[in-house]
């Protein structure tokens, strides 16, 4: 696993050293070099599309920028997209499309054979493309100036820490830090080895070891299994997928943190949420805001009447839903997703004009974040699942086999001892507004908080690790 590699942690710690000895300009050098040698170790041959999107859009923002005419605008906008899409099109859907073209082709009596290439999936192609997407929309919608510094852009877009699983970064956010000099702060090295600790914490220990829950359930015969067993799955994939990436995300802020960079929140416990919307604003929060303020908005938003609201809720989401990979079961879990947004949306306006107070844990409060909470785990099963058979299947096990089996009450220990502490960590940081950091904690719950971490790295570190689940996005 790549954070959990004493070859990882001795380059960091090398490129640490080096880094705090150099001035501002060089530091920004070796970012970029150390970035691209970080890249190139998982596979160098897509260093060069890193490499294209950068130019292009690095070129396209600066003749922006310097263009009056609105049409040559849009122009140079549209081959930014062209090129940027087209890369991520032909790597990441190209097979998902062809299949299922000839398929449609066949039905309707056109036998085609489309050709089938085996394309490896570049790691991270979907966060750092999506990054420089936002960059040249923002110049030209004003918001942003075109970068003059070509290797400082490049940085920005192969930034190591958050290069192949996010946060996905604005540019107005990162771009100011890595031309501005960074000096060291107080606070840094305390709060980055909190979220490192964390982080690693959430993937090593919760993470991998509900693999094995998960991994059993959804490799197995369905016919084999109970609706108790397919449940439990369920819950155990909702922490893995949120100890995977949340974790990642915690442990890519931390080092950047000791660095000088305040990477975003991208994770705020989204399984406290009491709606979708609320889910939506502490899930991925980089990419949910990126799909707001790039898809959502300009497709109308909220501003054109309820009917259209409701059409753009549903492109948002499946095409977020396509985002995260190309199948069926990815669009059906952007489409459910859509759907309680839908429904949802009512109750949250009714919710608003009476000026209910979230923050209160009520009884109605914490009944609206479990029903929350299994409507996420019932989206987890078409995310997870290999095929939407294997989801009509444990959907109809879910209905109508309520048998408690043996795997049933192992996969329920595993989840309630390996999850449920966290949940409460959580539970007391929410209560207590600390949402990101425990620093607002007395001395003896954060002691108690390190020493809980550490020992469990060291004492439940699991026999098999696994790779995040977002490297493959």
């Amino acid at each position: 696993m790549l954070f959990n590699s004493i070859q990882f942690w001795l380059f960091f710690v090398l490129v640490l050293a080096l880094y705090r000895r150099l001035p501002h300009k060089a530091q920004n050098r070796m970012l970029l070099v150390a970035s691209y040698f970080f890249y190139g170790c998982w596979d160098w041959r897509f260093l060069s599309l890193i490499a294209v999107s950068t130019t292009v859009d690095y070129l396209v923002a600066r003749r922006l920028h310097d263009a009056e005419a609105v049409g040559h605008k849009r122009t140079l906008l549209t081959l930014s997209l062209c090129v940027n899409l087209g890369l991520l099109g032909f790597f990441k859907y190209y097979g998902f499309f062809a299949y299922e073209g000839a398929a449609l082709l066949e039905a309707i009596g056109i036998p085609i054979v489309l050709p089938a290439l085996k394309i490896i999936l570049p790691v991270g192609i979907s966060f750092y493309t999506f990054q420089t997407m936002s960059y040249t929309i923002d110049v030209y919608r004003g918001e942003t100036r075109p970068i003059d510094s070509f290797w400082d852009f490049a940085l920005y877009v192969s930034f190591f820490p958050q290069l192949v699983a996010g946060p996905i970064e604005r540019s107005k956010r990162l771009i100011p830090q890595i031309i501005h000099p960074r000096p060291a702060r107080s606070g840094d090295f305390s709060e980055g080895l909190y979220l490192v600790v964390s982080g690693l914490f959430k993937k090593v220990v919760i993470a991998d070891n509900l693999a094995f829950v998960v991994d059993g359930i959804f490799a197995a015969d369905v016919h084999s299994l109970s609706g108790a067993d397919c449940l439990v799955g369920l819950y155990a994939f909702a922490f893995q997928i949120y100890g995977d990436f949340s974790g990642y995300s915690s442990i890519a802020r931390g080092i950047a943190k000791w660095m000088g960079f305040d990477l975003m929140v991208n994770f705020r416990m989204p399984y406290l949420a009491t709606s979708p919307s609320d889910f939506w604003s502490r899930w991925h929060i980089s990419l949910s805001t990126w799909l707001r303020d790039y898809l959502y908005i300009p497709l109308g938003g909220n501003r054109r009447g309820t009917i259209l609201t409701y059409r753009n809720l549903a492109l948002t989401m499946l095409l977020g839903g396509l985002w995260h990979g190309a199948g069926w079961t990815y669009l059906a879990w952007g489409l459910f997703h859509a759907l309680i947004l839908i429904v949802y949306r009512p109750i949250d306006k009714k919710r608003s004009l009476s000026g209910e107070d979230n923050s209160q844990l009520t009884f109605r409060h914490i009944c609206s974040v479990v029903v929350m909470f299994h409507l996420v785990c019932l989206s987890w099963l078409f995310f997870r699942a290999e095929s939407m058979n294997q989801v009509w299947l444990m959907l109809g096990k879910l209905l109508t086999d309520h048998r408690i089996t043996d795997f049933t009450l192992y996969g329920a220990t595993m989840v309630a001892f390996y999850a449920g502490p966290l949940m409460l960590f959580e539970l007391c940081l929410s209560r207590r507004e600390a949402r990101t950091t425990i620093a607002g904690l007395p001395w003896t719950v954060k002691a108690g908080a390190y020493c809980y971490f550490l020992l469990s790295l060291v004492v439940l570190r699991p026999s098999t690790h696994n790779e995040f689940i977002y490297f493959q996005f």
